[in-house]
């Protein structure tokens, strides 16, 4: 089993940065990759970046390639996203989740593990 907490999150102008963090603890060896997801209001939810864990392979959705950042500290097992450049339309919860499966990074299914989401709302 793994265990993910999410922190970070909050009220920002648009234009302005928030960095996520996403603490793993548990049988962490056996994750494959990890990703950033985000559900807002009335939408589905979407995998806006993605990181191998032990490779460094990277994914970003089109609406945040150049302004996110996504990056893991494996010694702390920690994933983080950088997000600048923050728009109102990046209003949302965000998730963290883990996989044990060997696959795409930019799969939307298949992860076995999540947080419990952390709210990034963003003014314009």
């Amino acid at each position: 089993q793994v265990h993910l907490v999410e922190s970070g999150g909050g009220l920002v102008q648009a234009g302005g940065s928030l960095r996520l963090s996403c603490a793993a603890s548990g049988r962490t060896s056996r994750i494959y990759s990890m990703g950033w997801f985000r559900q807002a209001p009335g939408k589905e939810r979407e995998l806006v970046a993605a990181i191998g864990w032990s490779g460094g392979s990277t994914f970003y959705v089109d609406s945040v390639k150049g302004r996110f950042i996504i990056s893991r500290d494996n010694p702390k097992n920690t994933m983080y996203l950088q997000m600048n450049g923050l728009k109102p339309e990046d209003t949302a919860v965000y998730y963290c989740a883990a996989t044990r499966v060997v696959g795409a990074l930019d799969r939307q299914y298949g992860y076995d593990y999540w947080g419990q989401g952390t709210q990034v709302t963003v003014s314009s």
